[in-house]
């Protein structure tokens, strides 16, 4: 049945593609290719997961089960919506859990297609089910209802904590993908400078800043200060905004007008506290009179008190912290609510020494790109539980001892 849906996926992946563009902004190619191919991955190595997992282990007379753990509510995003879906979908379907899908209203389209894709797999009737409409009404519903035994939900944390107060009195599982502010450490003994501050603009400027794992927080040498700036403001003067359907395009507009009013309030606080800015600033890019369009931003002097430093801007605004060590680094990356991700660019033996350090559920060393098998989740208030590779699978699964 999932190979059957991978198979329809690959076949509408054009129109999955348009979809996505047309309702949350993204430039065809990021949607074509990893927005769309993200989403078939994670039906793709669930298949792989499922074909090599064993659902019972003896050990000596006790018989170890593990049994699906019922009816999954499952709350998706606007940002990334078709991998978000998938990475939910595609688990509950392979450990034998009923779900309810509710997309966000936001980007609703994408989610449409897969329940069209999903009901013409051949499923039991039940097994999957779309709900469409908004958080505080249908969102809040799903994570209530004493008949959903886990809820599954990722956006932000704000909404993640109504998420879990409605969820309390059911006692019922429930795992969260929230919130994010990834430090992105680049080392002194990195073998391209350079090319590892370019590559973490272009990181954080990725699909209009609008991923809770964006390296929002460029750390560098307090003595390399003034190079990574001059680097990250040509990187930054190469970024095309404009229309997602221009080939030329990589910085679509943000998703809505909420969003927008968001990342130029936080813009504006960076220049209120004194922050430096290299780059771009408030308002639209030139040329671009209408639609919600945010100049690729970037702040230089950036204490990690500040405002910008703290808060998820979700925009293509990146803050630049000098460190004096190697030990401030890290203090610097770990102070902060979130821990999503991490990034290290380094000697492959220092970075991931500096890796371990970080408090973060993913760390990329060098550029290294996600990999569907890794586990994907945050410490602290950027969420509990895993989604993705057989970590995110145990979670829609509930284990029995059997003693005899």
């Amino acid at each position: 049945m999932i190979e059957s849906i991978i198979g329809a996926i690959k076949a509408r992946a054009d129109e999955l593609a348009h979809a996505i563009s047309d309702e949350m902004g993204a430039p065809m190619r990021l949607a074509s290719t990893a927005q769309v191919g993200n989403g078939l991955g994670h039906f793709q190595h669930i298949v792989s997961v499922l074909r090599n997992y064993s659902f019972e282990e003896r050990r000596g007379s006790l018989l170890i089960v593990k049994e699906p753990a019922g009816v999954c509510g499952l709350i998706t995003p606007w940002n990334w919506p078709l991998n978000q879906i998938a990475c939910k979908v595609a688990p509950a379907l392979a450990t034998g859990c009923t779900m309810v899908l509710k997309p966000s209203e936001i980007a609703p389209v994408s989610g449409y297609l897969v329940a069209e894709i999903i009901a013409e797999a051949d499923l039991p009737a039940g097994v999957f089910n779309l709900v469409n409409g908004d958080g505080p009404t249908v969102g809040a519903a799903i994570s209530s209802h004493p008949e959903i035994d886990v809820v599954s939900f990722t956006g932000s944390t704000r909404a993640g904590r109504e998420v879990a107060r409605n969820a309390a009195d059911g006692i019922k599982r429930v795992t969260q993908e929230l919130g994010g502010k990834s430090a992105n450490i680049i080392l002194d003994d990195a073998a391209d400078f350079a090319k590892a501050v370019s590559g973490g603009v272009i990181g954080c400027f990725g699909n209009s800043g609008q991923s809770c794992n964006a390296p929002t927080r460029m750390l560098v040498p307090e003595s390399r200060m003034a190079e990574a700036v001059e680097v990250a403001r040509a990187t930054a003067a190469k970024t095309i905004v404009g229309d997602p359907k221009a080939a030329t395009t990589r910085l679509g507009p943000v998703a809505s007008e909420a969003q927008f009013s968001k990342v130029q309030g936080l813009i504006e606080t960076g220049i209120e506290e004194g922050a430096e800015l290299v780059v771009g600033g408030l308002g639209r890019p030139e040329g671009l009179d209408a639609g919600y369009y945010v100049k690729p931003t970037i702040f230089a002097g950036v204490r990690n008190d500040m405002t910008i430093a703290r808060e998820e801007i979700f925009g293509p605004v990146l803050c630049i912290i000098g460190y004096q060590d190697e030990e401030h680094a890290v203090e610097i990356a770990n102070d902060t609510e979130y821990g999503l991700s991490g990034y290290v660019s380094g000697e492959l033996s220092h970075a991931r020494q500096v890796a371990r350090k970080l408090r973060t559920g993913n760390v990329h060393v060098n550029g290294a790109g996600p990999d569907f098998a890794a586990p994907f989740g945050g410490y602290k208030k950027s969420g509990n539980g895993r989604e993705r590779g057989v970590e995110g699978f145990e979670e829609l699964l509930e284990t029995k001892a059997i003693m005899s």
